[in-house]
């Protein structure tokens, strides 16, 4: 199947899932995860509509980054090493992954030095594996306090990866949670400013992180096929 419609079918999926939950279509944004294939493809995506390219890997990214300059945004999705920071910083309009204040610090550095601020979601660990990284629920308030001190660093939302399952069904409580999460941090007095984004769903349940609040959707395999990951 070709991209142009690999993107139809994610399209009439995000509105069903839109529909079904009483939400706008326009408030669900999708970040397509390009680290997996060629600068080309890229291209072909952001050339189809898709602006917002995901990639966790500086190296992976860079020939992508080059290529598109301003016509897309680019996220950085994956855990970022602390020594990595100044790599990123400047390049990447969002970061999904702030769970440390030892990345805090290094954005804050990096952020100085460009004069720049720049728009973080933390990314927490709702379904508490141990393979997954990220702030535990618990965590997130006093380290949004804690947060305070670093002007360059702008919290926007929040981000959690959840379980691969066989039926996307069961990942609902993990998008759910993540949702109530930003809620009631948003009553608190944690913030000087409302999180208002939820970065949740991938190719496997996006449709559900959607019914349950997700303003950006993650998505690889089900946007960019097999075909294209072969390209060159």
């Amino acid at each position: 199947m070709g991209l142009q419609n690999r993107l139809q079918l994610v399209e009439q999926r995000l509105e069903q899932a839109c529909a079904r939950s009483g939400r706008r279509r326009e408030d669900v944004r999708v970040i397509a995860v390009t680290k997996y294939v060629t600068a080309r493809t890229a291209e072909a995506v952001v050339r189809e509509g898709v602006t917002h390219i995901g990639e966790n890997r500086w190296p992976d990214a860079k020939a992508k980054w080059e290529s598109l300059g301003n016509e897309a945004i680019f996220h950085y999705i994956g855990s970022l090493q602390t020594n990595k920071a100044k790599d990123v910083i400047g390049k990447f309009d969002y970061i999904h992954s702030l769970d440390r204040i030892s990345l805090a610090e290094a954005i804050q550095k990096r952020a100085q030095a460009l004069d720049l601020k720049v728009c973080c979601l933390l990314q927490v660990n709702v379904s508490g594996e141990h393979s997954k990284h990220g702030l535990a629920p618990e965590e997130v308030k006093p380290f949004l306090e804690e947060l305070r001190k670093y002007d360059r660093v702008k919290p926007v939302g929040l981000m959690t990866m959840a379980p691969y399952e066989s039926e996307p069904e069961a990942t609902r409580p993990v998008f759910r949670a993540l949702r109530l999460l930003r809620d009631d941090l948003n009553e608190s007095a944690a913030l000087s400013e409302p999180l208002t984004e939820l970065s949740m769903g991938m190719s496997n349940d996006f449709e559900v992180a959607v019914e349950e609040g997700a303003t950006w959707v993650r998505l690889g395999t089900v946007l960019v096929g097999k075909e294209e990951i072969e390209e060159g």
